[in-house]
């Protein structure tokens, strides 16, 4: 009888044990999934915080001094471009990174325009301020914003 009680407390034992280990098993599977969710929704949002400050020239419709001010803020990031088609230059120019239609970017190296002649009213790059512009924005296929088109 003695042997039959052990036998019994060991079988309860290793049941005990089996039974704790797939709770945990358990448990770290459902907190893996909920890690890999939990930092799926942090890419997204910084994506969208970093695509915030864009969406302001998102199809909408400013005025040249808002041109302006857009190609001093962006015209030295890297890997974007601004586009500006004016009045008396309509084929434009870009500041900046020369995007293709893609979005992707033509020489990565290579920096176009100079600032000075969109504030001077002798060139045909300059941009009126009180001028209205339409502003697009332009995404790779990656979806990144890679620069914005504004034309007047």
């Amino acid at each position: 009888m003695n042997n039959a009680s052990s036998a019994l407390k060991v079988a309860a034992g290793i049941f005990l044990t089996i039974a704790l280990i797939t709770i945990v098993v358990i448990l770290f599977i459902s907190a893996q999934e909920a890690t890999k969710t939990a930092q799926n929704n942090f890419s997204d949002i910084q994506t969208e915080l970093s695509q915030a400050a864009f969406t302001v020239y998102d199809g909408t419709t400013i005025s040249g001094s808002q041109v302006t001010n857009a190609l001093r803020k962006y015209k030295d990031k890297d890997q974007f471009g601004v586009f500006i088609a004016t009045g008396k230059n309509k084929a434009g120019q870009w500041y900046g990174n020369v995007l293709e239609k893609d979005g992707s970017i033509l020489n990565p190296d290579s920096r176009q325009g100079n600032i000075e002649l969109v504030m001077d009213e002798k060139s045909p790059e300059y941009v009126n301020p009180s001028g209205k512009f339409k502003a697009t924005i332009v995404k790779d296929n990656s979806n990144v914003i890679r620069g914005i088109k504004f034309d007047q």
